[in-house]
């Protein structure tokens, strides 16, 4: 008998802005770099000391590995929704080298610590809706607007944006379809948990049509 019961979901992730506080990681070393702002308003880098930054950044040793979640916790709950839902997970990364070991082994290494067993990375270079595409993702979790229109464009995925900012969403976002927009990584295995369930309903109503119809037909001891 063919088995018609949905595969689990594959779900791709962002890295940085979505799992990991990269932002953060760049202010601390910027205020190493260029000590703390005069006022409280927001230091704007100019080109040059952008490009000085990420020197920096690029010349220590395994970098990847000091940035902090976004939100604690956020990785050991994905880890114990994939293994009850049988969820396939990718983490999806365009880091670029650093000192140390390699991007994609500092950052199989710092799922692995935060609760995630034998994660799969790629460090990925083409286009987010080319690499959906290709793997087959159900969902993509992406914190740029730009990369979230891509993936729907490109491929039969749906996008999760985090968009974690008070500033307005790009009008490139607004009214599309397949594009959920949420505040954080929590609330985004929120919104995969009930996508799931919607996949699984058919299958609920079907199974229990199914126990009916035997308890029906088995004659009565």
């Amino acid at each position: 008998m063919t088995d018609r019961r949905p595969r689990g979901l594959r779900v791709g992730f962002d890295m940085d802005g979505v799992l990991a506080d990269l932002n953060s990681a760049l202010t601390r070393e910027e205020t190493v770099l260029y000590g703390e702002p005069d006022d409280d308003s927001e230091r704007r880098l100019t080109p040059s000391r952008r490009r000085r930054l990420w020197a920096h950044v690029q010349a220590m040793d395994n970098f990847w590995e000091t940035l902090e979640e976004t939100e604690p916790g956020a990785v050991s709950r994905l880890a114990a929704l994939a293994s009850e839902r049988g969820w396939q997970i990718v983490f999806l990364t365009t880091r670029p080298e650093t000192e140390g070991d390699s991007a994609q082994v500092q950052t199989h290494r710092w799922l692995t610590a935060r609760g995630f067993p034998c994660p799969s990375v790629l460090v990925v270079r083409r286009s987010r809706g080319a690499i959906a595409a290709a793997l087959e993702l159900d969902v993509v979790v992406d914190d740029r607007a730009e990369s979230c229109v891509d993936m729907i464009s490109d491929s039969a995925a749906r996008a999760i944006l985090v968009w974690g900012r008070e500033m307005d969403l790009p009008n490139v976002v607004l009214n599309r379809l397949r594009i959920d927009v949420v505040n954080g990584p929590h609330e985004t295995l929120d919104v995969l948990v009930d996508f799931d369930d919607s996949r699984r309903e058919p299958e609920s109503r079907l199974s229990g049509l199914f126990q009916k119809l035997t308890a029906r037909l088995t004659p009565a001891v």
